[in-house]
């Protein structure tokens, strides 16, 4: 008869056709089952924390719900800093765990529901009876809130016969949130007559308004309203029209688009969350403008946001469309040139210190990436380069998994998710080697799942570069922020990647030759780049003058 975790997995893979992990004693019966009882396809990865960034990065590249499992204790434990990163981005998946036997806790056991809380997942644990319900109820939360779930078979009960599974229903989800009452009608009244008005009228998105399939309705009110458009770095791509589009608010922002912005007199922000670095640390916006809010979240987001409308992105753009009626396109679209006011510095081949500049090492291997390619980013200072110059076609394409709970080492595991997800597009990493080098772990499960279609950029800088930026500008010891350099192109090899250092521009013409190849037949990619830890990003700039 079918074990409780047979239950779990024949139930989860109703929904869920992904799932990464390490097997241990406490997940053993259930990966069993994933194995010869369902057509969920195992990714196996090589530290627990990579299950969650991979079933994470699987959502944000593909829109589909994957899970992670480990086993208890130590393999739980592994976990948390990615369910902490998965639960302040708002990327809903499921953590399939052992846990303790229902007799108690043994000497090497945690309070494993206690750990999840404490960084905002909740726990649902199986029992005999309820194995299969349980599920689906873990999964409809993980849905309905956009977060985390911990799913937990207790040890002595994962391997019980329970019977024959159980009919389970299919997750109930809430259908979008639409704006309600006389205040919301008005609001909405008040900012189709604000963009009418508007002679320099600008529309804001971000991921939320991606995720609520709003791209098609703001496209239609940029071009009714003559706005010019820009987004937060992660709903990069989001309009449709690329023409008047201004690129990536904050501290990723060309000077010039950014000086656009300050010019807007109406700004209407669908999906996005208005956090310091989108904000410019509050200087996206001047004085006078006028600022708008449409988002789920409870109220406004910040404090210089005028008027808000709590509702789903797309409803409230296709009503803002009915509402402002014919069109009122003005002058400004004409008037300003929206390519110049994007561009960004091109940098120097070399930069002072005779290490690669890497501004032009950025843009240049913008010039040469496949054009289908998904982009995945760990943390750390080299995050502007690729969010300022390498475009991409959607905001499921550019994801920066760890920056929202400001952590690195989750680079290498985002690729497994990612290439799994987009099995047909070209997988690019960008890392530095701080956070290389804490995941390298799983440098073999990028290369192994990537193969042919993946890529990585590391930007060596042989430092912590943040913490040199931001702390030995202050004059602090910069022993512990250094890094003895690493020649990650050797560990590429090591585990079957071709690795090329670079050291020039010239070094990137293997990129172009790679590119050209057939995925079938290539190799994964690595590309060393021995940049200059004197050139400081924009928006790390940013920071300093704040913090100074």
């Amino acid at each position: 008869m079918p074990t409780v975790s047979a239950h779990v997995a024949l139930t989860l893979a109703q929904h869920i056709d992904a799932v990464f992990g390490v097997m241990g004693n406490g997940n053993a019966y259930f990966l069993d089952a994933i194995e010869t009882q369902t057509d969920a396809v195992f990714t196996a990865v090589r530290h627990e924390q990579g299950a969650v960034v991979a079933a994470d990065a699987h959502f944000r590249a593909s829109g589909r719900i994957a899970a992670g499992t480990s086993t208890y204790g130590a393999g739980f434990t592994n976990t948390l800093t990615a369910l902490a990163e998965a639960v302040q981005a708002h990327v809903p998946l499921v953590l399939v765990v052992g846990d303790e036997p229902t007799s108690g806790r043994r000497p090497w056991g945690v309070d494993q529901i206690a750990l999840a809380s404490a960084v905002g997942a909740r726990t649902y644990t199986v029992g005999r009876a309820d194995a299969a319900a349980t599920t689906v109820i873990a999964i409809e939360h993980a849905l309905t809130y956009r977060l985390p779930v911990v799913l937990a078979i207790p040890y002595d009960v994962a391997a019980l016969d329970a019977g024959a599974v159980p009919e389970a229903p299919s997750p109930r989800l809430p259908a979008p949130l639409a704006p309600k009452g006389e205040f919301a009608e008005g609001m909405l009244d008040e900012i189709a007559a604000a963009l009418r008005g508007a002679e320099r009228p600008l529309l804001l998105a971000g991921r939320g308004a991606w995720l609520a399939g709003a791209s098609r309705a703001l496209g239609e009110l940029a071009e009714l309203t003559g706005a010019l458009t820009a987004s937060s770095a992660l709903g990069r791509g989001v309009f449709p029209d690329t023409r008047y589009d201004l690129g990536v608010t904050g501290g990723f922002g060309a000077d010039g688009a950014m000086e656009l912005v300050r010019t807007a007199d109406v700004a209407v922000v669908f999906g996005a969350s208005l956090n310091q670095f989108t904000m410019r640390f509050g200087e996206l916006f001047a004085p006078g403008t006028r600022v708008f809010q449409v988002d789920i979240a409870p109220a406004a987001t910040h404090a210089h946001v005028g008027g808000f409308v709590r509702a789903d992105a797309r409803l409230v753009a296709e009503q803002l469309v009915e509402r402002v009626g014919s069109t009122t396109t003005g002058p400004w679209r004409e008037s300003v040139d929206v390519a110049s006011a994007r561009a960004y510095d091109a940098g120097d081949e070399l930069a002072a210190d005779g290490r690669l500049d890497p501004r032009s090492a950025a843009r240049r291997i913008a010039e040469l990436l496949p054009e289908d390619r998904v982009v995945v980013s760990d943390g750390g200072h080299f995050i502007g380069w690729a969010n300022m110059y390498w475009p991409v076609a959607a905001p499921d394409r550019m994801m920066m998994i760890g920056t929202a709970f400001q952590s690195i080492g989750q680079g290498w595991p985002s690729v497994v998710g990612a290439a799994l997800a987009r099995r047909d597009s070209t997988i690019v990493l960008t890392s530095g080697d701080g956070g290389g080098l804490m995941a390298i772990a799983d440098l073999e499960s990028a290369v192994r799942a990537a193969a042919g279609r993946g890529m990585a950029v590391i930007w060596n800088d042989a430092a912590y570069g943040a913490e040199v930026n931001l702390y030995g500008l202050k004059g602090l010891a910069e022993g512990p922020m250094r890094i003895p350099e690493v020649d990650f192109a050797a560990f590429g090899a090591a585990v079957g990647a071709e690795g090329v250092v670079v050291r020039t521009l010239a070094d990137l013409d293997r990129l172009a030759t790679w590119a050209e190849e057939d995925a079938a037949t290539r190799r994964f990619l690595l590309l060393d780049l021995r940049i200059s830890g004197d050139v400081i990003a924009p928006y790390q700039q940013e920071i300093i003058r704040v913090n100074s």
